[in-house]
């Protein structure tokens, strides 16, 4: 029950960085460059405040507890993938953003497997360009698909997050590098905030509280709870209940911004998320030694 639990929140937490991001920047409440400041600063002292208590109660094995501590490659992807994800969201809708965002990600990672000689089956191989073309399908000019530029601002945020979950992935503990990547995200947030200072005037209250939210809420508290979840699931498991985050976030956006969920994105969906489920279900050719 606990792993059902700790699975859906972080799943709706995910979601709802998309939702809280459209929600802030949409209504004007924040600019892009704020809401960015105020998020990293948010999630690297919720982080802190978890690691503090986890670490005290010993949650996390001591030896895999200091030798994580994440690193400054990292960081630079998690700041580029926070900075991208907030302008591209200024005219992207909350769906069509998690999925190009969700998307670029599995296809970064995917390809990376493929660079790093990683046997694939043909199934895989199938899958793998279908969901490709899926992928171009989305991001082809229409009057119902993203603005250039938005859509391959957030396209570049899934591949940061992409980089950042492929070195992340031999952590022993996940959560106290991430942390530790936020931590270090602090070092530009001065820069982002200084970037950002001749919109602060026009940043409400409502901004304010839906960056906070966003760094530390569904940020912060969902990876944690993402990270306990993790031991308890299957590695296909994790993978497939992610399909599930750009389909939220669309529900969301129809159900708080009057969003509307297009005949384009439902087929995108269907052939990027159906792809991805296929590559993830079929088995991978075994190397020959």
């Amino acid at each position: 029950m606990k792993v059902t639990f700790y699975t859906l929140f972080a799943l709706v937490a995910f979601a709802a960085n998309s939702l809280l991001c459209r929600l802030a920047l949409a209504n004007g409440h924040i600019d892009a460059w704020n809401f960015t400041g105020l998020r990293l600063l948010s999630g690297a002292m919720c982080l802190g405040f978890i690691l503090f208590i986890t670490t005290n109660k010993k949650v996390i094995p001591n030896k895999a507890a200091h030798d994580e501590r994440g690193s400054w490659r990292s960081s630079l992807s998690l700041v580029v993938y926070a900075l991208c994800f907030s302008i591209a969201y200024v005219e992207l809708d909350t769906g069509t953003g998690a999925l190009i965002l969700f998307s670029a990600v599995q296809l970064t990672m995917i390809s990376w497997g493929v660079f790093s000689k990683e046997r694939l089956s043909n199934v895989q191989w199938l899958a793998f360009l279908t969901a490709l073309a899926g992928f171009i399908y989305l991001m082809m000019p229409s009057a119902k698909t993203p603005s250039l530029i938005p859509g391959l601002l957030m396209m570049l945020s899934g591949i940061a997050w992409g980089v950042y979950s492929i070195r992340g992935k031999a952590c022993r503990a996940p959560l106290k590098a991430t942390a530790y990547n936020f931590a270090r995200s602090l070092f530009i947030v001065p820069l982002i905030l200084l970037i950002g200072f001749s919109a602060l005037s026009g940043s409400s209250w409502e901004g304010i509280l839906l960056a906070v939210l966003s760094g530390s809420v569904a940020s912060g508290l969902g990876y944690s709870l993402w990270y306990v979840a993790l031991p308890l699931l299957k590695s296909s498991q994790a993978a497939v209940v992610q399909l599930l985050v750009p389909i939220i976030a669309a529900v969301a956006g129809v159900a708080f911004l009057n969003e509307n969920i297009t005949l384009h994105f439902i087929i995108a969906s269907a052939v990027i998320l159906g792809a991805v489920l296929v590559f993830l279900k079929a088995k991978s050719v075994p190397a020959q030694h």
